[in-house]
Order: structure tokens, then C-alpha cells, then sequence
């Protein structure tokens, strides 16, 4: 008999929703925020509640010195670069479904980067895999100047997004430790939360539109995003199952797509799904591990 949860089986589908969710979402907050006052609120109340859990499951904080400066620089980069940047990029109108598609492509910079970063060697249906990947984004990026231009900032902030997501994953492939994922959260947000803060205060007014839109996304954002998806994906590491969230993770650009249509009349033509499919196509021949 096994010993995994029965609630295993509904995580995966449940990462993705919430995981996608929150590229929509983040948009209704920018609606009663600004970008990085919106985010200094989300990541104080993640501080106190991943705090609390700290206190609660008994997590240890690392002790040494080198490693909580490498925990606090994938943090900075993790949460204040990348989810700093693409907040900006919604601001400046750039669609909920391309900003997923781009953030997706983060396989393919680690994979370019690898023999520069840590000597790994890229495979020939690797570099094919960049390919498609590099002409899906392409194609949904033409395809949806039939409805709306892009605005080259939106796409610049989404490329910094971009580059901070890789360079936290590559930090963390080659500084990061096992240490409690719990404790590494309270660290890495709290790093985010400190670079974070002085940015909204110097750069921003403050304004704040005190209403159940700012409330209900806050909470979807902390909750399900901060808490909920990551305590399911440290779960499923846990439990061996994260092959399934892989897999999935190419559905989240269709899928964040799919929630702006439906909530903020976001369309999508039709050749844009199609360079959605040829991305995670191209995604998913990077990702693919190399047989024996």
C-alpha cells in the first residue's frame, strides 16, 4: 500500500491553477496599487505568515554567514527582480499571457547560459528546443499587435523579469544547500522585502486604494501563491511527484491567457495559441532529460 496522500494525485493541477492564477490576478491589484507598493505589502504578510509556519513546523535558520547572503541574493533576484519587473510590465499594458510565455522561457536561458555558468554541455535537440521557444515568443508577440502594440518597455521589464528568474535559478543550482525550504523562504522574502521597500518609498507616492479588490488580491497573492503552491510543490518534491508539475508548467502560459480572456477581456488570436504551442513545444525539448 502506498504511503503518498490521496490528495497527491490533485496537486500537480492544483499548482498550475494557482501558479497561473496569479499572473491574472496580480493585474486586479495593480488596479488599487502601485507595482512596488503593492509588492512591499505581499511580502511583508508573506514574511509573517511563512514566519509563523517557521515557528510552527520548528524550521532552523542557517547559521552561517555565506549562506544566508546566498539565500538573500536569490531572494532579491527570485521575488524584488523578477516579480518587481513583471508587475512593472503589466503596468505598461504588456498581455497576462505573454508575460507567462516569456517568464516560461527561463529553461532556455539556463539552458544557454549552463556552459558559461557550470561547464554543462547543450544537446543538439536542446539548442532546437531554443529555437522554437525563441520563434513561439516571436510569433505571439506579432500575433498580438492585431489587437494591441506591445509596448517595447512592457517587453523590456519582461526580459529583466526574465534574466532575474535564471540568474536566481543558477545561483541557487550552484550555491544553494538543503537547507529547510521553510526557513530559506523566511530569509529570501524577507531580502526581497528589504530592497523592496526603500524602492516603493523613493519611487512611488504610496497610493493606495483601501477596497475588497486590493484585499481579495492580496490574499490570492500571499495565500495561494506565497503559501499554498509553494507548500504543495515542496510536497511533491517530497513525494517524488514533481516530474508532474515539469510537465504541467508548459500550461501556464495558455492558461494564465485563458484567465485574462475570461476576467479582464484579454484576447488572444488565434496564431498566438499557435506560437504558444510551438514555445512549449521548444520548452519542453530543453527540459527533456538526455537518455542513458
Amino acid at each position: 500500500m502506498s504511503d503518498k496522500p490521496l490528495w497527491l494525485a490533485a496537486a500537480p493541477a492544483l499548482f498550475l491553477m494557482f501558479w497561473s492564477g496569479g499572473y491574472v490576478v496580480a493585474k486586479f491589484g495593480l488596479m488599487h496599487a502601485e507595482p512596488f507598493t503593492l509588492l512591499t505589502m505581499r511580502f511583508a504578510l508573506v514574511v509573517v505568515a511563512m514566519g509563523v509556519l517557521a515557528v510552527v513546523t520548528g524550521a532552523r535558520i542557517p547559521r552561517s554567514g555565506r549562506d544566508l547572503a546566498h539565500i538573500a541574493i536569490v531572494g532579491v533576484l527570485m521575488q524584488s527582480v523578477y516579480f518587481g519587473f513583471m508587475y512593472l510590465a503589466f503596468r505598461e499594458g504588456v498581455a497576462s499571457g505573454t508575460v507567462a510565455l516569456m517568464a516560461s522561457l527561463q529553461p532556455i536561458v539556463i539552458a544557454v547560459a549552463a556552459p558559461y555558468w557550470s561547464g554543462e554541455t547543450v544537446r543538439r535537440l536542446q539548442w532546437a528546443g531554443i529555437g522554437l521557444g525563441l520563434l513561439g515568443t516571436v510569433i505571439v508577440i506579432a500575433a498580438r499587435t492585431e489587437i494591441a502594440t506591445p509596448s517595447s518597455l512592457g517587453l523590456g521589464y519582461c526580459l529583466i523579469a526574465l534574466a532575474g528568474m535564471s540568474l536566481a535559478t543558477l545561483w541557487e543550482k550552484r550555491f544553494g544547500k538543503g537547507h529547510n525550504p521553510i526557513a530559506t523562504s523566511v530569509i529570501g522574502f524577507t531580502a526581497a522585502l528589504v530592497v523592496m521597500t526603500p524602492l516603493a518609498l523613493m519611487l512611488e507616492e504610496q497610493r493606495i486604494d483601501w477596497s475588497f479588490g486590493l484585499a481579495w488580491s492580496l490574499a490570492y497573492l500571499v495565500i495561494a501563491n506565497s503559501v499554498i503552491a509553494t507548500s504543495l510543490l515542496l510536497a511533491m518534491i517530497r513525494y517524488g511527484a514533481v516530474s508532474k508539475v515539469s510537465s504541467l508548467m508548459f500550461l501556464v502560459p495558455p492558461g494564465a491567457a485563458l484567465l485574462a480572456w475570461l476576467t479582464l477581456n484579454e484576447a488572444m488570436p488565434p496564431l498566438a495559441w499557435a506560437g504558444m504551442a510551438v514555445a512549449a513545444v521548444g520548452v519542453w525539448l530543453v527540459t527533456r532529460p538526455a537518455r542513458a
